[in-house]
């Protein structure tokens, strides 16, 4: 029993050492090395630290991140919901044809399904010329393209597919039973939505909701191709101390700070939302 124990843990938990605990313990090190690139770890400083606190200019983004985020992972599980809910209950022998023609723009290239959202965006892209042909506006021009809005539709449709997984997955393992034991009783569909259906598939709402929100706030790839200046958001700083700046420890500084805001940011909405349901998910 206790080596089938060690055979079923062992490999996930060197995994998790290996590749997330390692790194986060390198990263650590790296925020308390006192220089820049090529100094060695002879000295160790809070200095870092320092600096971070006081660049008010951090926190604002970090903040802004935060919020962009949160807005991005609500938005997703809107979207995502009346398309889980069509594929639970509605979609019959159709679910899995429909489901894989859900994720199947998910196998494509993600760098290349923001570059088609740039030329959606873009001048001449698909947007403009609608506007164009409806009389709304008379030239062309990037009206979305190089801003927040752009950052935001962009990464609402990456996430909506991945949130929809987990809602499909609490609405199929609803018991049918109780929609029919609400109807028996005189309980109206929308009545029964929010009584039954909805509450037992907030877990998966949750879930979803943390699958897109999590990943949002570092993102540094979309506000870069898509965003520019106006839409650049706080892992393009982290990627410019790393990158441009060669300040490995700012860098780390700033990465550390990102997740301990995200993880007391999670620790609140898991309990807001009810750690029980949570866990049974």
């Amino acid at each position: 029993m206790k080596n089938r124990l060690i055979f079923l843990v062992g490999p996930p938990a060197i995994y998790m050492l290996v590749f997330f605990l390692l790194p986060l313990g390198i990263m650590a090190v790296y925020s308390l090395r006192a220089g820049g690139v090529g100094t060695g770890f002879e000295s160790f400083t809070l200095i870092n630290y320092q600096k971070y606190l006081a660049n008010s200019s951090f926190h604002r983004l970090l903040w802004r991140s935060l919020l962009i985020a949160f807005g991005i992972g609500v938005i997703s599980v809107i979207l995502a919901y009346p398309l889980a809910y069509y594929l639970a209950f509605k979609a019959g022998t159709k679910r899995v044809t429909l489901l894989t023609l859900i994720l199947v723009p998910t196998w494509t290239s993600y760098l290349l399904r923001i570059f088609s959202w740039k030329i959606i965006l873009g001048t001449n892209g698909l947007l403009n010329t609608f506007l164009l042909w409806l009389g709304v506006i008379d030239k062309a021009s990037p009206i979305l393209l190089y801003s927040r809005m752009a950052v935001m539709v962009t990464l609402v449709y990456v996430w909506v597919p991945f949130v929809a997984l987990p809602i499909f997955a609490a609405l199929e393992r609803i018991d049918r039973s109780l929609l029919e034991a609400a109807a028996d009783l005189g309980c109206k569909p929308w009545l029964a939505f929010m009584r039954v259906t909805l509450p037992l598939s907030l877990p998966g709402v949750f879930a979803g909701f943390f699958f897109a929100m999590i990943p949002t706030v570092g993102e540094f790839v979309t506000p870069l191709l898509v965003g520019g200046g106006q839409g650049a958001m706080y892992g393009n700083l982290i990627q410019d101390q790393f990158t441009r700046a060669l300040n490995w420890s700012m860098g780390s500084v700033m990465s550390i700070a990102m997740l301990l805001v995200v993880f007391i940011l999670i620790l609140i909405l898991s309990r807001v939302a009810g750690k029980a349901r949570l866990l049974d998910f």
